[in-house]
C-alpha cells in the first residue's frame, strides 16, 4: 500500500486511493496459516473451476468480518454454491410461472397482503445491505442478501404464491403476484450483483430487465412506499412464525411428514383466528396440518406445546408417535451430549491445556462446547413440550 501511495504521488501528483480496507489473514478451514511445507495452500483457481467464481466471491464476503481471520476451505465454498444455485432455481421457477419484468408496475398500487409484505421485506433487505456496505461490513451484507433470498423470497413468498399459479385462481391476484415477483427478483439481482456478478448478470439479461451486460451500470436499489405495509408484515410474520413453530415441534418429535397432525390454538384472539382463516390452505400445506382450530377445553393428553405470543400451540401426538419412546430418546440424546460437554468444559477449564494447545485447537473445543450446549437446550425444550 505504501509503495502504491508513493508511486501515485511521484508519477501522478495525487494519491491513487483514499480508502483502504485491511482484512484478516485467509487461513485454511482449520484455522491454520497456509504454508507450502504444510501442504494446505488453497489455489483459488481450483476453487473457481470446481464451484464457480460467484460462489467463491460470495464465500469470501460472508466470511470476512472485522477483527477475525477468514477460514477458507472447499466445503465452505460448496455450501455457498448452494445459495447461488438456489437463486438460479428460484429465477427459473419465476420464469416458468410467467413472472416477467413489467415496465408499468407501480409498487404503491398493490392490494394483496402477500405483495405488501414482500415489498416491505425488500425495503428492509435493501436498507440492511446498504448500511452494511457503507460500513464495509461485507459479512453483514452477504448475510442480509442470503436471509432475504433464501428465507423470505424462496421459502415463504414463492411457497405462499404457488396456489395463485394454479388453474382456477383469481386472475387479478395472480397477475399482481407475477408483477411483484418479477419486480423483487430484479431488486435481488441488483442487490447481489457486487458479490455474485456473473449469475446475476446472466439472469438480468435473460429476463430482459435491461440491455445485455447493463446490470453493472444500473442504479443501486432503493426503498419504495408501500401502503398498508405494517399491517401486512404483522399478519404474514405471525403466519410464518406459526408455521415455523409447528414444523419445529414436528421435527423435534420425529413426526413423519406423511402424517398430518391437528393444530390446536389455545388462547387465540379473534384477530388470530381471522389470520388462520385467511391463510388456512397455506398453513395446512406448509405445516402438514390436518386441521387448525381454537382449543376451548383442556389440552389433550400426549400433546406437544409451543408458545406464539399469547397463543399456546398444541399438537396432539397420540396415534402419530409413541410419546414414551420419544421422551426416552430425547432424554438419552440430552444426557449423552451433557457428558461430552462436561468433558470439553473441563478441558477448557484447564489453564495448562489452554496455554499449551494451538489456538485453532482451543477455538475448535470452544465451538464444540457451544454447539453441544445449544443442542442440549434444544433437546431440553423438546422434552418440556411433551410435559
Amino acid at each position: 500500500v505504501a509503495r502504491m501511495m508513493m508511486m501515485g504521488l511521484h508519477m501522478m501528483g495525487d494519491v491513487p486511493f483514499r480508502t483502504i480496507y485491511i482484512h484478516g489473514l485467509v487461513r485454511d478451514e482449520k484455522g491454520q496459516k497456509m504454508s507450502k511445507s504444510r501442504g494446505n495452500v488453497i489455489d483459488p483457481l481450483e476453487l473457481i473451476d470446481s464451484f464457480g467464481a460467484d460462489a467463491l466471491r460470495f464465500t469470501i464476503c460472508a466470511l470476512t468480518g472485522p477483527g477475525r481471520d477468514v477460514k477458507l476451505g472447499a466445503s465452505r465454498v460448496q455450501d455457498y454454491r448452494g445459495f447461488v444455485t438456489k437463486l438460479w432455481n428460484a429465477a427459473r421457477f419465476c420464469e416458468m410461472n410467467g413472472m416477467q419484468p413489467d415496465a408499468g408496475f407501480d409498487p404503491g398500487s398493490v392490494k394483496l397482503p402477500l405483495s405488501r409484505w414482500l415489498l416491505a421485506e425488500t425495503n428492509n433487505a435493501i436498507r440492511e445491505a446498504t448500511e452494511a456496505l457503507e460500513a464495509y461490513r461485507f459479512d453483514e451484507y452477504a448475510a442480509a442478501g442470503y436471509r432475504f433470498v433464501w428465507n423470505t423470497f424462496c421459502d415463504w413468498f414463492l411457497e405462499f404464491a404457488k396456489p395463485l399459479f394454479a388453474e382456477g385462481a383469481d386472475p387479478a391476484a395472480a397477475a399482481e403476484i407475477r408483477s411483484v415477483g418479477a419486480y423483487v427478483l430484479g431488486q435481488i439481482l441488483r442487490l447481489l450483483h457486487p458479490a455474485i456478478p456473473f449469475v446475476t448478470e446472466e439472469l438480468w439479461d435473460r429476463f430482459g430487465y435491461g440491455e445485455p451486460c447493463s446490470l453493472i451500470g444500473t442504479a443501486w436499489p432503493s426503498a419504495v412506499a408501500v401502503p398498508g405495509a405494517e399491517q401486512a408484515r404483522e399478519e404474514l410474520d405471525w403466519v410464518v412464525r406459526l408455521i415455523t413453530l409447528v414444523r419445529s415441534v414436528r421435527a423435534e418429535m420425529n413426526v413423519p411428514p406423511s402424517k398430518p397432525s391437528p393444530v390446536l390454538l389455545q388462547g387465540v384472539s379473534a384477530e388470530g383466528l381471522g389470520r388462520v382463516d385467511r391463510w388456512l390452505d397455506a398453513i395446512k400445506r406448509l405445516a402438514r396440518a390436518s386441521e387448525v382450530f381454537a382449543l376451548t377445553g383442556d389440552i389433550p393428553r400426549e400433546s406437544a406445546q409451543a408458545v406464539l405470543d399469547d397463543v399456546t400451540i398444541v399438537l396432539p401426538l397420540a396415534g402419530l408417535i409413541d410419546v414414551a419412546v420419544e421422551r426416552a430418546r430425547l432424554a438419552k440424546e440430552r444426557d449423552k451430549l451433557a457428558v461430552d460437554a462436561k468433558k470439553t468444559a473441563q478441558k477448557l477449564a484447564n489453564a495448562d491445556f489452554v496455554s499449551r494447545a494451538p489456538d485453532e485447537v482451543v477455538a475448535e473445543n470452544r465451538e464444540r462446547l457451544a454447539a453441544a450446549e445449544s443442542e442440549i437446550a434444544r433437546l431440553q425444550a423438546a422434552l418440556a413440550r411433551l410435559g
